[in-house]
């Protein structure tokens, strides 16, 4: 018999792309252009000035291109950037305002920290240690880490600073020791950590009135506005029950909305050991940079004390670090992460702050109030709950949406008859709990996105439900709650 007759090898013909696959940057560009342009022309409603209309308008269409990612965001924002520049809207120093702002320093900051613990190893025995106690599941990882944010909080009164300059750096170092990284397997583990520690960041946020440096803002118009003198243990008693039901869920919630690939790791503690025994005593940079790390953690802590804001103690950390060589220059240039981060974080804080400036939130607000007159305080604080939280969709930054958009919204729950301490505080938590719903809405928020872990359209999904269930568990728990401490 002969050898049966081989066929002979045809190459594979590789299949065209689609007529949307191979243009489709150029689509989602247009529809960009579009939309921005359909607002543009649209006339100003009443109460709107055309600059305002106008600068909006870049806004919504660069949040649509921050949606739809037809080129890197920063690479959309620049574009904002230059539009608001070209059509006259803003000068060149009105639209790069934003890159001077504080926060988007302490971002900076925060990612050369984390560098610095990465570097060292300082990270890595932090999170093997912490791996070798509570690493027997995922889930008992992400309530420790939890935890530790937290603790964190009631000494902490910043929640960039916290999440940037301690957290995230752990987080970092549990995930890859773990296997898991941005670029492999980010699903592993990393991604849960990420989201369950910076959901957690949103509720010691608001738990006390120290949670974050917007709070001491809302205590300073809750005097001037409602003529109210809010206390510490004021603010904790009316926060703590609904702010204890979600630290509970949300390690749990976030494990069932974007579970991990990993859920048991039985071997954790033996691996864990065996990693620190490699690792040998503490090296000197890392008995440096955990000196750098105490004494930062006491400048954030005592911030109200001293005078000094927490971007001025990460900056001085981060020059300690380089005049003690725990990391060099070039580690600095080379964190293209924080410059990223810089580029769009920094050009959305300058249009939002241009809005605000422009006096479009404003505009907004008498819109709003147009709309509440001759219905009961009740029923106005259920539609402005919400409203107030889901308006942080137009702000970049935590901070400016407090500064520009709390003094209205409490001048108009009180207007409708609400009790002033109560219509604070619920404006107060909603500050909190809206810090992650996107991944431009805070410090935390653009510090723990930018690690890579979580793509945007599924940070924006979980921000949506984890939102929704903030605000049903502060809107009916806490409600009950502030009813039975004789708030209301």
């Amino acid at each position: 018999m002969g050898l049966p007759q081989q066929k002979p090898h045809v190459e594979e013909q590789k299949k065209p792309d689609g007529f949307f696959k191979k243009y489709k940057r150029f689509i989602y560009l247009a529809i960009c252009f579009l939309i921005g342009a359909a607002i543009w022309f649209y006339p100003a409603p009443a109460g709107f000035s055309e600059d305002a209309w106008h600068l909006f308008a870049i806004f919504f269409a660069t949040v649509v291109g921050f949606i739809l990612q037809p080129i890197p965001t920063g690479a959309v924002t620049f574009i904002a950037i230059v539009i608001s520049v070209i059509t006259g809207i803003l000068n060149i120093g009105q639209a790069i305002s934003g890159f001077a702002a504080s926060v988007i320093w302490l971002i900076v900051a925060a990612f050369i920290f984390s560098a610095g613990l990465l570097k060292t190893g300082l990270g890595e025995r932090i999170a093997y240690l912490l791996m070798g106690r509570f690493g027997k599941t995922s889930l008992s990882l992400g309530y420790s880490l939890s935890l530790g944010d937290l603790v964190l909080s009631l000494f902490i009164p910043s929640n960039t600073a916290r999440s940037g300059g301690i957290m995230y750096p752990i987080v970092r170092s549990i995930s890859e020791v773990s296997g898991s990284t941005p670029d492999h397997k980010p699903r592993k583990i990393g991604a849960y950590l990420i989201q369950t520690v910076v959901q957690t960041e949103n509720i010691t946020s608001g738990l006390t009135l120290t949670g974050m440096a917007g709070n001491l803002m809302i205590i300073a118009f809750i005097s001037q506005i409602a003529n109210i003198e809010m206390t510490w243990i004021g603010w904790l008693a009316a926060a703590i029950v609904p702010c204890v039901i979600c630290l509970v869920m949300i390690p749990w919630l976030v494990y069932k909305l974007y579970p991990p690939e990993m859920k048991e790791t039985p071997q954790a503690k033996i691996i864990a050991d065996e990693a620190l025994a490699k690792l040998g005593p503490m090296k000197r940079e890392e008995k440096v940079l955990g000196i750098i790390l105490l004494l930062t953690i006491i400048g954030w802590a005592t911030t109200t004390i001293t005078g000094i804001d927490a971007t001025t103690v990460g900056l001085t950390a981060v020059c300690a670090m380089l005049i003690t060589s725990v990391i060099n220059w070039k580690d600095v240039t080379s964190q293209t992460s924080a410059w990223d981060t810089m580029i769009w974080m920094g050009g959305m804080y300058g249009i939002a702050d241009n809005l605000a400036r422009l006096e479009f939130f404003d505009a907004f607000a008498v819109t709003v109030s147009s709309t509440l007159d001759g219905i009961s305080w009740i029923i106005g604080m259920i539609i402005l709950f919400p409203l107030y939280a889901f308006s942080a969709y137009a702000f970049a930054s935590g901070t400016t949406h407090i500064l520009t958009m709390y003094p209205i919204f409490l001048g108009l729950a009180i207007g409708i008859g609400a009790p002033p301490y109560l219509a604070g505080l619920v404006f107060a938590f909603a500050s909190a709990v809206n810090q992650t719903m996107t991944h431009y809405a805070s410090g935390p928020a653009a510090v723990f996105f930018a690690g890579g872990y979580v793509e945007q359209r599924t940070w924006w999904k979980i921000g949506f439900q984890l939102l929704v269930f903030y605000i049903v568990v502060f809107g009916v728990v806490g409600s009950a709650w502030w009813k039975v401490i004789g708030l209301w």
